[in-house]
């Protein structure tokens, strides 16, 4: 039941929340018949069936029906109309008017039992005489949640669905665990209930590891009138074998093939303002630098770009075809290069 908290599972069903249970089968059958997997092959359609499938079965359930009504105010709706229907029998059974205003005497102390009654129910007011005294207010808890980015989307930020998953007291029992000395039965002696959401959020430009994103009143929701916790987001930046920082400069390992360090080649990369074609001069060494000028990260308050350094890494293909290997060895036999002359001389 926790993925419908936030969901109206007698619109589902197209029923009002006083349907009988003879109503809410009614109109189910009538939208399995639209919808089941038999008889549309829609996926929308599918995926509605499954959402009609477990509202039904919610909502057919004494007991889970009662606890959803709770959780969603639907129930104190119920108790109003038979408190209000009780108050008109009443009513109509007492007619005896006041001789000087002409209204019915019974007629406020029976309503304000009821409003008392439904304040000390639903909102944690205890009675006390003529005067009702309100809770003191409790503040809902933060929620931290751990969050991996890739390293450019450290650098450029980005967006994120994240599932949270909130704690609230239980309504039935308001945090006790116990009623009348028994278990109560909505949370299972908890105290707390749990329900999931998905939200949206921006992850900002330029965060670590380590950083942390807020997400203002996402947090667990506050009591009698106290502040919504605040939702945080840990960050933590993967870790890229080819990609680092220094200050504002991006340090880039490039890895690079025999051939294109022979023959010179043009590379794109992925910077913060997007692919950047960088050309690789003919015969680059190992470990030779390349610099792009003012293509680093921003520092805003020197108004000021770092610089990208590119360290070329030549590296040899972990598997060549026959045709590749006959061509080396002609290579091989063709070369005049002495690329150790300096090896040896340095002894």
């Amino acid at each position: 039941m926790a993925n419908y908290y936030n969901k109206d599972l007698y619109q589902i069903l197209n029923v009002n929340f006083e349907a009988s249970g003879e109503e809410i089968k009614s109109e189910y059958r009538k939208l399995v018949r639209i919808y089941h997997p038999d008889i549309s092959k829609n996926k929308a359609d599918i995926s509605k069936f499954k959402e009609i499938q477990e509202a039904y079965e919610i909502l057919i359930n004494e007991e889970k029906r009662k606890k959803y009504d709770i959780l969603h105010g639907f129930y104190r709706e119920k108790i109003k109309k038979e408190y209000n229907k009780k108050l008109n029998q009443f009513k109509e059974s007492n007619p005896v008017k006041n001789e000087n205003t002409g209204t019915k005497k019974s007629d406020i102390p029976f309503t304000s039992s009821i409003n008392n009654t439904l304040d000390n129910l639903f909102y944690g007011k205890k009675l006390s005489g003529k005067n009702t005294q309100k809770k003191a207010p409790i503040n809902g808890k933060d929620i931290s949640i751990d969050l991996s980015v890739s390293f450019l989307e450290s650098v450029n930020g980005t967006n994120r669905k994240v599932n949270i998953i909130h704690t609230k007291p239980c309504p039935n029992c308001e945090g006790r665990k116990f009623i009348n000395g028994q278990q109560c039965k909505m949370c299972n002696g908890q105290g707390e209930l749990s329900y999931g959401k998905k939200i949206n959020v921006k992850i900002p430009s330029g965060v670590v590891t380590g950083s942390k994103v807020r997400i203002r009143k996402e947090g667990d929701m506050g009591l009698y009138g106290g502040k919504d916790g605040d939702l945080y987001l840990v960050i933590t930046v993967d870790k890229n074998p080819y990609y680092s920082i220094d200050k504002q400069n991006i340090l880039i390992n490039l890895p690079i093939t025999p051939y294109e360090a022979v023959l010179g080649c043009e590379i794109s990369l992925p910077l913060p303002d997007g692919n950047y074609n960088v050309k690789i001069p003919p015969l680059t060494s190992s470990g030779q630098k390349l610099k792009l000028t003012s293509l680093g990260l921003e520092n805003k308050l020197k108004n000021k770009r770092g610089d990208v350094i590119i360290t070329v890494m030549i590296k040899t293909p972990e598997n060549i075809t026959e045709a590749e290997k006959e061509l080396y060895l002609k290579l091989a036999q063709m070369s005049k290069s002495e690329v150790r002359k300096e090896f040896y001389d340095a002894k």
